[in-house]
């Protein structure tokens, strides 16, 4: 799924950009992020000239790397259709390559031809560049993708390819390049989730204490939440639970939490039904992860 955003800044004719909003399941596992967040790029240049006459170049060579202390920003799409290059030149300058391929297809290795502005593209390829306040309202262009390495959730790890646009129907040419060179994407997070198969009914408070382990690969804040079931001479008995702990690699960690009856009727020796669910984000690709379990639980009595 795809969505363009605003450029940071207003240009002289347009306002151009995009962004991404990212939704992925992966076998049982849940995995959703809420809003677009910038790539910083560890090593990489843009660069382009144009013709006399061409708009957006002014006819002039721009060369912009981060070894000249030019901070480079990419954006990629969670479904690998389109990617985004901003600029913030050490001298101020300011730009953005929006690179995205046809409706309904990845971006891959090749040469698209027929392009039109980004946001607006259609169904076709899209390509702009604009920025230090211009911008194309109409353009035509091609571009072609060399080198390219996507991870997961839209993580970009390489880049090459060199454009062409000509804006407003003209002759003109603004002809450029850009390479981006990031570290290894990261693993994403796995979090697992396990309920023991007994518990304990008190018969001070009525509650129901439940537990069990979450396990990680990375350091992060696990919320457990969920709900116990109860069938008992024909009442339903129920209460939901939640606790936070904190995972870490390495071993499985211990959560427990107490249920508390929603009626008058107590919980009680005997079988329940348990579900959980741990809920916490993946501090690489900022993306919630969920894992999810049910379970028949066995009850004693206790009298704490």
């Amino acid at each position: 799924m795809k969505a363009f955003l605003s450029a940071a800044r207003p240009l002289g004719r347009v306002v151009a950009g995009f962004g991404l909003a990212l939704t992925l399941a992966v076998g049982t596992t849940a995995l959703t992020a809420g809003a677009a967040h910038a790539q910083s790029v560890g090593s990489g240049s843009l660069s382009f000239n144009g013709d006399p006459g061409d708009y957006i170049s002014q006819g002039q060579q721009h060369d912009y790397s981060t070894s000249a202390k030019d901070r480079l920003t990419v954006y990629s799409n969670e479904d690998r259709s389109a990617v985004s290059v901003s600029v913030n030149g050490y001298q101020g300058n300011w730009w953005s390559l929006d690179l995205a391929a046809p409706t309904g297809e990845q971006l891959h290795t090749g040469t698209y031809t027929g392009a039109t502005r980004a946001p607006f593209k259609g169904a076709g390829p899209g390509l702009e560049i604009s920025g230090d306040g211009r911008g194309c309202n109409t353009l035509t262009g091609s571009f072609t993708v060399s080198n390219l390495v996507f991870g997961p959730h839209g993580y970009l790890q390489t880049l090459d390819a060199s454009y062409e646009q000509h804006c407003e129907g003209g002759a003109e040419a603004l002809r450029g390049e850009v390479h981006i060179t990031n570290p290894v994407a990261p693993a994403e997070l796995n979090l697992g989730l396990g309920i023991a198969v007994q518990g304990t009914a008190s018969s001070l408070n009525g509650k129901a204490t439940v537990h069990g382990t979450v396990t990680c690969n990375k350091p992060v804040q696990v919320a457990v939440a969920g709900l116990v079931t109860q069938v008992k001479n024909r009442v339903l008995i129920r209460g939901a639970y939640s606790t936070s702990v904190s995972c870490t690699p390495g071993a499985p960690v211990a959560w427990s939490a107490a249920a508390d009856p929603t009626g008058t009727t107590p919980f009680q020796r005997g079988k329940v039904e348990v579900t959980a669910q741990a809920t916490t984000t993946d501090p690489d690709y900022g993306v919630n992860v969920t894992a999810s379990q049910t379970t028949a639980v066995d009850l004693s009595k206790t009298g704490k």
